[in-house]
């Protein structure tokens, strides 16, 4: 590989770098959301990469061959990992809509939280051989 033009074959990459925040949102709006939302690492590829909140779908036609590898932002988190709150499960009685707002709003909050202490430190890349890189959490 030639570090200067990068390669086509994402089995050079060693390490993803990925925002914090922009993986706890991709994983909630993916909770949220009918479209997902993934991590994607765009080609040419390098030994150190980053990976950066995407919508699926808007890839356009840039990225032909190789294409972008796309990460769920589930494969980041180990399994213990806590389960989104659904506004039924916050719902307090007796009901008030405010104080359910409030319960809610604190509720994702926590989560938000809680989910940063089950981050993964190597996530599998989908090659046909499967490939292990290091994730680096910025922020």
């Amino acid at each position: 590989m030639n570090e200067t033009y990068g390669s086509s074959d994402p089995s050079v990459v060693r390490s993803i770098a990925v925002t914090t925040d922009d993986l706890v949102s991709a994983f909630e709006a993916n909770r949220r959301a009918n479209r997902p939302v993934v991590l994607r690492v765009t080609p040419p590829f390098y030994g150190r990469m980053r990976a950066r909140i995407h919508l699926t779908g808007g890839e356009g036609t840039d990225y032909v061959d190789p294409s972008p590898i796309h990460l769920d932002p589930e494969v980041f988190f180990d399994e213990a990992v806590p389960t989104y709150p659904e506004v039924d499960d916050t719902r307090p009685e007796p009901y008030e809509l405010e104080t359910h707002h409030e319960h809610h709003t604190n509720a994702v909050t926590e989560w938000r939280t809680a989910v940063r202490s089950h981050l993964r430190d190597t996530v599998e890349f989908p090659t046909r051989a499967g490939h292990t890189v290091d994730v680096k959490y910025l922020g």
